[in-house]
């Protein structure tokens, strides 16, 4: 069981490293292609929800408001990774969300109201100056770059505030209302600007694609994560996660070729970082056992 359960987790990693691929291949612009994203994986989830875990989305007013709050973190932080990707490329995009650690190291703490790990704070400050060395090698991607460490911040405030929250509700309800709260959100904002879109504004291709992004590459993955979690540590779960940009930047490199070939700097750089991400895993689990020893 926990060998199929490391491979099926392997599979949604390697899903999710493959959305950067989708878009790219996606020609619409982020917005349309964030706020459609949303709005399907919203409908899959619900029918799941209803036919198939049988939820029942009744919860309190305060933890409602908190999931379509989470919601609105996701939905920008989708936004700044793929308009990451239309204005430089795969690679810089997922890059990028290695700087979610740094962010991580201080913004955790202040949400959990711990001590801050200081190996945390010195292991980002060294994902912090490899992204400074990509940015100085990568200057005609500088926009990019931006947008990247935007999302990754956006991101990990995300995924720490989705800590928070377990728990306290199904995790089938925690999904559907995030994603559809950021759907909701982008709803409005795009109507306060008069930019509500049509179907007819997407081509027959980018539709297809933005259901398969919706559903397979989104709804199933996020809906396996949880279930997994049953079977796989936290620490398993967030390594492999860390594997992500790897996969992305991989597939990247073989399907569009020229267009995602970097400086020597930058894989140098992306080597490093991914690095400490595992070597900061590492601490953590040695940690871990020590202090269950003493204990």
């Amino acid at each position: 069981m926990i060998k199929s359960a490391i491979f099926r987790l392997h599979f949604i990693v390697f899903l999710w490293g493959f959305t950067a691929i989708l878009g790219k291949l996606i020609q619409t612009d982020a917005y349309r292609l964030v706020f459609y994203r949303m709005l399907f994986a919203a409908v899959f989830l619900f029918l799941f929800n209803v036919f198939v875990l049988k939820t029942k989305f009744r919860m309190s007013r305060h933890i409602l408001l908190q999931l379509l709050g989470i919601g609105t973190l996701m939905a920008f932080h989708w936004l700044f990774f793929f308009y990451s990707i239309k204005i430089s490329n795969v690679s810089i995009a997922l890059s990028c969300l290695s700087l979610s650690t740094l962010f991580a190291a201080f913004i955790e703490p202040l949400v959990f109201r711990r001590k801050p790990d200081w190996t945390e704070v010195l292991i980002g400050l060294v994902i912090f100056v490899c992204i400074s060395l990509i940015f100085n090698a990568e200057l005609q991607y500088k926009e990019g770059i931006i947008a990247g460490v935007i999302c990754a911040f956006l991101g990990t405030l995300f995924s720490v505030l989705n800590g928070k929250i377990y728990g306290k509700t199904s995790s089938g309800n925690i999904i559907f209302y995030e994603i559809f709260g950021g759907w909701l959100v982008l709803t409005l904002f795009f109507a306060c600007t008069g930019q509500i879109f049509s179907f007819d504004e997407i081509s027959g291709r980018d539709l297809a694609l933005i259901l398969l992004l919706a559903s397979v590459f989104t709804a199933y993955p996020m809906l396996e994560s949880v279930s997994l979690m049953k079977y796989v540590s936290p620490f398993t779960l967030i390594l492999t996660v860390n594997l992500e940009p790897v996969y992305g930047i991989i597939l990247a490199f073989f399907i569009f070729g020229e267009s995602e070939h970097m400086t020597p700097v930058f894989y140098v750089a992306s080597g490093v970082m991914i690095l400490s991400i595992f070597l900061n895993g590492y601490l953590k689990t040695r940690k871990k056992a020590r202090i269950g020893y003493q204990n």
